[in-house]
């Protein structure tokens, strides 16, 4: 609280207001895109990663930039993005597309140039799904949540003249009164969602195991659309590119893509190759290529994940 003094030199002290406009964590909850990253650059200041994100057609589109290729390491940095999204639980948030690249200048239409030419400019770029709270925990944390509000006093005593004490002390009645209404009719409120989920609750499980069986249908169809052409590019690969920057990335996208699903020596043995040929691949881009500074950083990139996939192997032959 803070104390105002007025023209004849009596105290008069203000009233303890709750200013949720300053509040960045609820309207991060609340589902406000620029709060959200404003905590994740808050908690990802130390790692040297900068966050920009745009909600796009139901997914949260999320751009992480660093200026070395080491703090973009992609399994530490999707956790750790993971498990701040739902210490977060943004409202309206389920599905979030976290995008990685090495920083560039400021660029407002950032993910349309992702989107028309996704290859060539991400490191990597993987979606994951944040677990919705359930909706009686939540329903309880909100009620809990305006009990405290209510709780907090308003309106402290002051020494003021006669007619504010009488107006204060009319103030004071009315506010018992207004207490037990918004407590009835949040309780009512809690009860009503305690019928319809009672009522609702299977359907709502049977609804978000279809939603589940469809999102890992459609993750199977891309991975059989990202195995199917792998013979017509290994046959390729014997053929001189016409710009070795882009055949790398493909040969690194389609060794990543059978990373995801690798079981024995064998398929680990293959994706080293694969790695190593992109990294070869990309050690031959020249110097007058317009991308030949991020060709050398993907060169060592490349080939630490041969020498990561080489070390699997080995693991899977023991």
């Amino acid at each position: 609280m803070s104390t105002l003094i007025s023209h004849d030199g009596r105290a008069i002290t203000k009233f303890h207001v709750v200013d949720r406009i300053n509040d960045i964590a609820w309207q991060a909850h609340q589902g406000s895109v620029a709060a959200i990253i404003q905590l994740l650059n808050e908690k990802l200041a130390k790692s040297g990663v900068r966050t920009r994100a745009i909600f796009s057609d139901g997914v949260l589109q999320l751009l992480c930039e660093a200026a070395r290729v080491e703090q973009l390491e992609q399994s530490p940095l999707v956790e750790q993005i993971h498990q701040i999204l739902e210490s977060i639980a943004p409202r309206h948030i389920r599905r979030v597309n976290i995008n990685s690249r090495i920083v560039r200048e400021q660029q407002l239409l950032w993910l349309k140039e992702i989107d028309s030419d996704r290859e060539n400019q991400l490191l990597w770029s993987q979606e994951i799904t944040l677990i919705q709270p359930n909706i009686i925990k939540q329903l309880i944390k909100d009620f809990t949540e305006a009990q405290a509000e209510l709780g907090k006093p308003n309106f402290p005593k002051t020494s003021v003249s006669r007619p504010l004490v009488l107006i204060n002390k009319e103030k004071q009645r009315t506010k018992p009164q207004t207490k037990i209404l918004v407590a009835a009719g949040l309780c009512s409120l809690l009860l009503l969602s305690w019928v319809v989920y009672a009522q609702l609750g299977n359907k709502l499980k049977n609804l978000m195991q279809l939603e589940t069986s469809k999102s890992l249908t459609t993750e199977n169809t891309n991975e059989m659309k990202v195995q199917t052409p792998s013979r017509v590019l290994n046959n390729s690969l014997s053929e001189q590119p016409d710009d070795p920057f882009t055949t790398s990335v493909r040969i690194a996208n389609q060794a990543s893509a059978s990373g995801k699903i690798a079981t024995t020596s064998t398929q680990w043995l293959e994706i080293a190759a694969k790695w190593q040929r992109a990294s070869d691949l990309m050690s031959t881009v020249p110097q007058n290529h317009s991308r030949y500074q991020e060709a050398k950083i993907r060169t060592q990139l490349y080939k630490k994940y041969s020498e990561a996939a080489q070390k699997e192997a080995d693991k899977s032959k023991s």
